[in-house]
C-alpha cells in the first residue's frame, strides 16, 4: 500500500473525532439558540445527540469504505480471481443489531422529549388561540376578551405578541386545510387540523422578534403564510391586550 495512503488514513482516524468535539464545542447549538423557549431547553439536547449519533456513525461508514479500498487493492497483475466469502454471522449479526440500538435510544429520547413539550398542565398564566386559515393566521387572546382577535393576510402578516418568562397555552385549530404552526428558533410545531383542537404549552424566555410560518403544503399562498413572534415584557403584554380589547382588529 502506498505510503502517502496510509499516513491519510490514519491522520482520519485519529482527526475524526476531534472534529466531532471541536464542532460541537464551537456551535453547542447547531444551529439553534439556547435558552429562547422552555422547548429549546428539551430540544436541543436531543438535536445534538441526533447529530452527534450521525456524525459517529458517518466517520464509521466512512473508514468502513476506505479500509478495503486502501489495504485490500490488487498488489500485482496476478489475474488470478480473489476469495469469495457468502456468509459471515457475525458481522451479519452485528450490523444488525447495533443500527436497532441506535434506533431503540433515539426513540426512547425522543418520546420522554416529547411527552414532557406536549404536556398539558394547569399552570399556564395565559391563553392564545391560533388558527390557521387560507393563506394567513388568526390569533385571538381571550382574556381581553371575546373580539381581541388579529386577523392576519398574505400581504400583511400578522404579529403575535408573546409575554416574557410567562407560560402560555396556545389552542391550535384551522377552519380549512391543515396548516403548520410553526416557530422554527423554538423548535416547535404543532398541525392545526380542521375539526380537531390541539394544544401546545411553552414559555418564552428571551424579549424579540422571532419569525413563524406555515410548514404544512396548504394551498396555492403557502409561502405567504408568515407571522412574527413577539416576546415583551409582561408589563407590554398587558398594555397590547388593551389595545386590542373589543376591537376585533
Amino acid at each position: 500500500m502506498p505510503l502517502k495512503a496510509l499516513k491519510f488514513l490514519r491522520g482520519l482516524l485519529l482527526l475524526s473525532p476531534a472534529f466531532l468535539l471541536t464542532g460541537c464545542s464551537k456551535v453547542s447549538g447547531l444551529g439553534f439558540e439556547e435558552g429562547l423557549s422552555s422547548v429549546n431547553d428539551q430540544s436541543l439536547s436531543l438535536w445534538q445527540g441526533a447529530w452527534i449519533a450521525a456524525g459517529v456513525v458517518g466517520v464509521f461508514t466512512l473508514i468502513l469504505i476506505l479500509w478495503p479500498a486502501f489495504f485490500h487493492r490488487l498488489k500485482n497483475d496476478s489475474p488470478e480471481f480473489p476469495k469469495q466469502t457468502q456468509y459471515n454471522i457475525p458481522v451479519e449479526v452485528l450490523y444488525t443489531i447495533i443500527p436497532f440500538i441506535i434506533v431503540a435510544v433515539l426513540f426512547y429520547f425522543t418520546a420522554q422529549k416529547q411527552t414532557v413539550i406536549t404536556a398539558k398542565t394547569d399552570t399556564y398564566k395565559h391563553e392564545i388561540t391560533v388558527e390557521g386559515i387560507q393563506w394567513s393566521w388568526q390569533f385571538g387572546y381571550p382574556e381581553a376578551g371575546p373580539d381581541a382577535v388579529v386577523t392576519g393576510t398574505p400581504a400583511q402578516p400578522p404579529v403575535l405578541y408573546v409575554p416574557l418568562g410567562e407560560r402560555v397555552r396556545y389552542t391550535i385549530t384551522a377552519n380549512d386545510v391543515i396548516h403548520g404552526f410553526w416557530i422554527p428558533a423554538f423548535m416547535i410545531q404543532m398541525q392545526n387540523i380542521p375539526g380537531v383542537t390541539n394544544y401546545l404549552e411553552f414559555t418564552a424566555n428571551k424579549l424579540g422578534d422571532f419569525p413563524g410560518r406555515c410548514n404544512i403544503l396548504c394551498g396555492r399562498n403557502h409561502s405567504q403564510m408568515l407571522f412574527t413572534v413577539r416576546v415583551v415584557t409582561p408589563a407590554q403584554y398587558q398594555a397590547y391586550l388593551e389595545t386590542i380589547k373589543g376591537n376585533g382588529a
